[in-house]
Formats: C-alpha cells, sequence, structure tokens
C-alpha cells in the first residue's frame, strides 16, 4: 500500500525568490498542498509566495484557517486553536493515506514560531505513521538583519529572539542579559515598546523593518515615527546595544 510523506517547507519571508531550491521542488512534485490561512475564507501568504516561485495549476490546494491566538508553551491551547490542529491533522492524514505527498509551506522557517510543528505534533498525537521530513527557509529575522545591514550577532555578542507581546519586566531583564534583541510580533505594541526603549535608552540602537523582503519594504530607522501607524503584522525589530 502506498503512502505519502509530509513536508513542512519554509517558503522565506516574502519574496518568492529567497525560496530555497529545495522547497522549490517539493512544492512541484507534491500534488496537495495544505496551505495556513489566518483568517476565514482568507487569503494565503505562504500560498502567495509559493506560487510566486512555483506554478500551482493542477494542485489540489487544501487551505484551512489558524487562529491567530496566542499559544503558550506548556500549557493547555485555546479550544479554538486545538481544534484547528486537529482538523489539520485529519485532512493532511487522509491525503496521506490515498497515496499523496502533502506539503505545508510555512512563512520564513518552520522552525521560528512556526504553525507546522503544532500540527506535526498533533499527527504524533495520533499515531500517524507516515514520514514527515522539515525543509529550512530564510527567516524574517535574517532576511530583516540584510535588508537593513544590521548584523545579528558578532564575536561573542549574545542574541535574543522574543515576542513583542512579552510584559516589559520580562523584556527589560532580556535586554540587560543579551547584546542583540530581535522582536517579533511587533505591530500591535509599538507604542509599549518604544516607551519601554526609550526607558532604558536604547531607542536610537532599534531599527524597525517592515514587510521585510516584498515590493513595499519599509525599514524605520527612528522607531518613534512608527507609533501610531498601521505597521503591518510581517515586522521586526532589531536592537543592537553596540552600533
Amino acid at each position: 500500500m502506498m503512502q505519502g510523506t509530509f513536508y513542512v517547507v519554509g517558503v522565506g519571508p516574502g519574496d518568492p525568490q529567497l525560496m530555497t531550491l529545495k522547497a522549490a521542488k517539493i512544492l512541484e512534485n507534491c500534488a496537495v498542498w495544505f496551505v495556513p490561512s489566518a483568517f476565514e475564507n482568507g487569503g494565503s501568504m505562504a500560498l502567495k509566495i509559493a506560487s510566486g516561485a512555483v506554478c500551482s495549476e493542477g494542485k489540489t490546494i487544501l487551505s484551512h484557517r489558524f487562529p491567530m491566538k496566542q499559544i503558550p508553551r506548556g500549557e493547555s491551547p485555546d479550544p479554538e486553536v486545538k481544534s484547528a490542529w486537529q482538523e489539520a491533522a485529519k485532512t493532511i492524514m487522509a491525503a496521506l493515506s490515498d497515496g499523496h505527498d502533502v506539503v505545508f509551506p510555512t512563512l520564513g522557517d518552520p522552525a521560528i514560531y512556526s504553525t507546522g510543528f503544532y500540527v506535526c505534533e498533533t499527527l504524533q498525537e495520533y499515531g500517524s505513521p507516515f514520514p514527515v521530513e522539515i525543509v529550512p527557509g530564510v527567516s524574517a529575522i535574517g532576511a530583516s538583519s540584510a535588508a537593513a545591514a544590521v548584523p545579528l550577532c558578532l564575536g561573542d555578542e549574545r542574541l535574543v529572539v522574543i515576542p513583542a507581546t512579552f510584559p516589559n519586566d520580562r523584556i527589560r531583564d532580556l535586554l540587560q542579559l543579551s547584546d542583540v534583541v530581535v522582536f517579533m510580533k511587533v505591530h500591535k505594541v509599538m507604542e509599549r515598546l518604544v516607551g519601554l526603549l526609550e526607558e532604558l535608552d536604547l531607542i536610537d540602537n532599534a531599527v524597525l523593518i517592515e514587510r521585510c523582503s516584498l515590493g513595499d519594504q519599509k525599514i524605520w530607522h527612528d522607531i518613534r515615527e512608527a507609533v501610531g501607524q498601521d505597521i503591518h503584522y510581517f515586522s521586526t525589530m532589531v536592537v543592537r546595544k553596540t552600533h
């Protein structure tokens, strides 16, 4: 009996040209694309990127909504989130059982705040017998560093990557312990984050990269100007203690 392989493939931060050759080859070879969407009946950025490098004509496109909610590690997830993972796993297993290879294109790199690994864990919970392969991609972190021409770490510098949604006391502690901090998910907390960086006299050490690698990419060297603006979800901030 034939069985398919499940691939979780990083498609990079936005520019289809930043997709790896391996990712493109897997997308070409897989008959079924299981694409994540953040909104009901909404488009998929991952699908848009993948389709920009690989023709999707003739592919079975299965779109699935994953709620955009915080998922504290080690705690029980929100029931809506858990249900989304379970439904995704069932749909994927059905396609794999039919002998199809299934690819899950995910933004950036699957290892960094990706839904792909939650789906893999859910497949394991169901006792899935199907092989799984994770394919790394260009991360938003690396792409943002390149766009702003700011290194993430040099020499013996300590690098930390955290969601900007952390409470101020945790962010303050990590900034004190680290040489470079990369903040993800900054779009909803800019005012609070700017205030904290001003308090710590690090405001001039920060750079904000919005919609990195896309045609309307914007780099904010004075992040104060971003307060009150409609900052896109695809935004990353790099704070270096030394320029």
